[in-house]
């Protein structure tokens, strides 16, 4: 059995900008991100990323270049331990009325019929009502973080609307509930990671 994390980009992964990420000089990586990957993959996650990127139909960027940001992503995941299975992004701006633009949740079914994905040992990780909606949407369990957008989009009517199974203060703190939700362990020496106290504790470390 495999498991799945599907994660949204900007405010989840990377910071979010108001004027939206336009290059790779403008993609940072949020505290933690890094290490939070590497726990994912070696615990043996599958990790997706769904996002949507309206700057690319509304004209401000090319296709190519969001193709560059998410590859010189997937090669930096890669240098610190992760993986970054396989990414969706929807060009398209709200009017366009697509099925992959989140809340819809085009992009995600593409993804679960592609990798064959088991729904119910599959989460979600976003910063805003529509991802959590979208997750929804295909039996997900989503998981709010406050980094992003999420600090504001947690006091949303919306988020009443569509209530997350969790609310975590960023990447790393989902992905140690989500560890700990499907009882994965991961080997004594990640528990070397400054970070590893704070977020995951003694109940996800394996002693083997």
């Amino acid at each position: 059995m495999m498991h799945t994390v599907f994660l949204d980009r900007d405010g989840v992964i990377n910071e979010n900008r108001v004027d939206h990420v336009k290059s790779w000089q403008e993609f940072v990586f949020l505290p933690g991100t890094l290490a939070a990957l590497r726990w994912l993959n070696l615990a043996g996650f599958r990790v997706f990323v769904v996002t949507n990127q309206a700057i690319v139909g509304r004209g401000v960027v090319s296709a190519d270049v969001v193709e560059d940001i998410h590859a010189r992503m997937q090669v930096q995941v890669a240098r610190y331990g992760g993986q970054i299975h396989d990414i969706r992004y929807c060009p398209h701006d709200d009017h366009v009325r697509c099925d992959c633009r989140k809340p819809r949740p085009g992009m995600l079914r593409d993804l679960a019929r592609r990798w064959n994905v088991d729904l119910s040992h599959a989460y979600l990780v976003g910063d805003a009502w529509t991802d959590i909606a979208a997750g929804q949407a295909m039996g997900i369990r989503s998981i709010l973080v406050r980094t992003g957008r999420g600090a504001h989009h947690a006091l949303l009517p919306e988020i009443q609307k569509y209530p997350p199974a969790y609310i975590a203060n960023d990447l790393l703190g989902a992905v140690a509930w989500v560890m700990r939700e499907e009882n994965v362990a991961l080997a004594r020496r990640e528990a070397d990671h400054p970070l590893y106290e704070r977020y995951a504790g003694a109940s996800l470390i394996s002693w083997q």
